[in-house]
């Protein structure tokens, strides 16, 4: 019937929904690379630093420009922005300035972790400052101020 066709349409399309799966889709992201970064430090004999690793985008919010604060095996900290999609690996994602320009302030320290194909078999790698020799990247949103 036609309103049944009309509310897929607009369960499809509605943008409140699908960013709310965003979201959802995101936080899992976080989350497996969190838990994949206490991993990699334990199974290298540093459970020490397995156990400082901290979901900062969950603790404190989403506004310090990465997502997960680990460590290298010699204790230098990692600041690991996470970006999760359900599509393949070039799968456009957005990034905000905030963490572009932390990725220009501490390119040693900072890692894009692009997590793709999320729902069937999630793959991840990283990508390393200056991003703009791995990425192309345009800008989406202007804010507008007064004076």
């Amino acid at each position: 019937s036609e309103p049944a066709v009309l509310q897929r349409l607009v369960r499809k399309f509605d943008p409140a929904a699908r960013d709310a799966r965003n979201r959802t889709l995101g936080k899992h992201g976080e989350e497996r690379v969190l838990l994949s970064e206490r991993v990699r430090l334990s199974d290298a004999g540093r459970a020490d630093l397995a156990r400082k690793v901290r979901w900062i985008s969950e603790e404190e919010g989403d506004g310090a420009g990465y997502d997960i604060l680990s460590f290298t095996q010699s204790g230098r900290e990692r600041l690991l922005e996470v970006k999760t999609t359900s599509g393949h690996s070039a799968t456009p994602f957005y990034l905000t300035e905030n963490e572009r320009a932390l990725s220009v302030e501490r390119p040693d320290e900072f890692r894009l972790v692009r997590v793709y194909d999320f729902v069937r078999a999630p793959k991840a790698f990283d990508l390393a400052p200056p991003l703009e020799q791995s990425v192309m990247l345009h800008p989406t949103n202007y804010r507008a101020s007064f004076s």
